[in-house]
């Protein structure tokens, strides 16, 4: 059994493409909606659609992935963007990785549903760093064993960077895999700023990060 989980806040536009997507899927999975007070009918929707709804107590990615997890019923977590659809064999893919006991976890191949060639490009870049390095950051939907996340106590609660952190460590543990085919994310947070701003500013960040140790920042998160 795999255990999806899907931090949201305000998310009605986008999450029913992503629950549908999931639902396409024929491997045994439930599904798990972290919601931390929605004003839109989020929770109404996800539990139209057969998941279970979760209120946090906190607004923050992190908190809401680990309160999933923490009522999750499967030997396998997903942890999903609410503006993310997977591929039909997604979870197959997955469990395929995971049939390896060497393998403690991953994430997915990933592109945007962006018109941008910036974009495409950026992508292309970030499969290699992910099958170098490891290195995953959350809109690749990161999965890891139930075993393994539990021994490196979830997610660190911070405000930016914990999905980042969270591979770190999961690699640390044993082998990762980066499966395919690409899942798709919304390329909604690169309008306001534009793709190539917005893209070296999430590099900028990342760098600030990496130099300062990888420590959890406490300020808020632009996304």
């Amino acid at each position: 059994m795999i255990s999806v989980i899907i931090p949201t806040l305000n998310e009605a536009v986008e999450l029913p493409a992503t629950l549908a997507a999931l639902a396409a899927n024929s491997t045994p999975h439930d599904v798990t909606v972290v919601d931390a007070g929605s004003t839109d009918g989020t929770r109404d929707l996800a539990g139209a659609a057969g998941a279970a709804v979760l209120t946090s107590a906190r607004r923050q990615r992190a908190a809401q992935m680990n309160l999933g997890a923490a009522h999750a019923r499967g030997d396998a977590f997903l942890f999903l963007h609410a503006d993310t659809r997977v591929a039909p064999t997604t979870l197959a893919d997955l469990a395929a990785a995971l049939a390896d006991t060497r393998v403690v976890g991953g994430a997915c191949l990933r592109r945007f549903d962006h018109p941008s060639g910036w974009l495409r490009w950026c992508c292309w870049f970030a499969r290699r760093r992910s099958r170098w390095l490891g290195w995953y950051f959350g809109d690749q939907a990161i999965f890891a064993r139930r075993t393994a996340f539990e021994q490196l106590g979830g997610y660190r609660e911070w405000e930016r960077f914990e999905d980042l952190d969270f591979a770190r460590r999961l690699k640390r543990l044993g082998q990762v895999r980066l499966i395919g085919p690409e899942i798709v994310s919304s390329g909604r947070r690169f309008i306001r700023r534009g793709p190539w701003r917005t893209t070296w500013r999430d590099v900028w960040l990342t760098l600030c990060f990496l130099a300062a140790g990888g420590g959890g920042h406490r300020n808020g998160n632009d996304e």
